[in-house]
């Protein structure tokens, strides 16, 4: 891949939703005068997957869950980032491997990748959403959409943030129809205190959706009359249904790192392990250490921290606090809550509920924020 450097440094963020967009921002306002900065991206639009729960369910605006990439210039406003649209296969000490084969040169990169939904239980719905163009994954979007307008009960399967959000949103919007939630564990949105337990199961039941809970799905068949579907778990049990969304399986996309740093990932999780400076953090003696390569994580303390490196003052470098988990979490249409887990043992967690939510859950805001001035929705 053919990358202009001319004495610059490459800059390189690995992934382009919010976290990684913002990063490429910050780059390009402390560097962009005087470095190259480059997004690999592997889809063609940026994903508002805060709305992917909505459009699972309501038609219409799918099609503005999915933006046109857009970056400011560089301070003095000569230069942007350049975004090269591939999907990191693999990474050396000194480039990334696209899938294509083609090679991404890096001084500094920073690894954004996100998570992917992976699913066995061979049911349509956002954990097998992994398209990367607009075209393709609206269509998806819509077929969902028919499949619950269509059905007379509704069933979904994990009770994180995704889950919850369908199956209010189900209901609200077809109040007649009827909802149950699967879900592994004893308690849904179970990373959470369980105060956010108590809060969902009361709003379910007052809304009148079902949940089944502590229980795990061993799969998903047609009925035997072949007008339903058949959830079974793993006890014997069975869940009828006519339409199954699988909300499960949520996965680090952290594979491209495992070429270069393989005890950098954490076999169990997935996910990658860093130091408080955020730098990769190899937890084995035969893998050497990479201080130009960073997980995020926050945007402040990686552009300081890289800005430090190529000062090479000695300065310590900045390191990341980790705060109590947070969640901002649609109820329904309307409604939702802010919560964040207590500071600290036996304190209370942080609760605001709101009844002023948006429908197309700020689709609206992302494109005047990445696409100001676009409104055909198609491009």
């Amino acid at each position: 891949m053919a990358i202009t450097t001319e004495g610059r440094k490459n800059m390189v963020v690995v992934g382009g939703s919010y976290v990684g967009g913002k990063a490429v921002e910050d780059l390009v306002t402390a560097f962009g005068d005087k470095h190259n900065i480059v997004l690999v991206e592997k889809n063609s639009h940026f994903q508002h997957l805060f709305a992917f729960p909505r459009i699972s369910v309501v038609p219409g605006f799918e099609r503005k869950a999915f933006v046109p990439f857009g970056f400011p210039s560089s301070a003095d406003g000569t230069s942007g980032p350049q975004l090269i649209r591939g999907a990191a296969e693999r990474i050396t000490p000194t480039s990334i491997v696209l899938a294509e084969g083609q090679e991404v040169p890096y001084d500094f990169i920073i690894l954004a990748t996100g998570t992917s939904g992976s699913s066995a239980l061979g049911t349509e719905g956002p954990s097998q959403f992994i398209g990367t163009d607009k075209k393709t994954e609206t269509e998806k979007f819509k077929a969902l959409q028919v499949d619950v307008e269509k059905a007379d009960r509704v069933a979904i399967v994990g009770g994180g943030a995704y889950g919850v959000q369908v199956a209010f949103d189900v209901k609200e919007f077809y109040p007649g129809k009827s909802v149950v939630l699967i879900h592994s564990r004893a308690q849904v949105m179970n990373r959470f205190d369980n105060s956010l337990h108590d809060l969902v199961a009361s709003k379910f039941d007052k809304a009148g959706i079902e949940t089944v809970l502590g229980h795990r799905v061993k799969k998903v068949r047609d009925s035997h009359d072949g007008k339903g579907k058949v959830v079974e778990l793993m006890d014997g049990g069975e869940v009828q249904a006519d339409c199954v969304i699988s909300c499960t399986g949520s996965r680090p996309l952290s594979a491209p790192l495992l070429s270069l740093s393989p005890s950098a990932v954490d076999p169990a999780t997935g996910y990658i392990r860093v130091k408080p400076t955020l730098q990769i953090h190899p937890s084995s003696d035969n893998d050497a250490e990479y201080p130009n390569v960073f997980a995020i994580g926050d945007i402040d303390v990686v552009v300081s921290n890289i800005r430090k490196l190529m000062e090479r003052n000695g300065e310590k470098l900045n390191e990341y606090v980790v705060p109590p988990a947070g969640i901002h979490l649609a109820l329904g249409l309307r409604e939702s809550v802010k919560f964040m887990n207590p500071l600290k043992k036996g304190a209370a967690p942080s609760v605001s509920i709101a009844d002023d939510g948006d429908l197309e859950m700020g689709c609206g805001r992302i494109w005047a924020r990445r696409a100001p001035g676009v409104t055909d929705y198609e491009l």
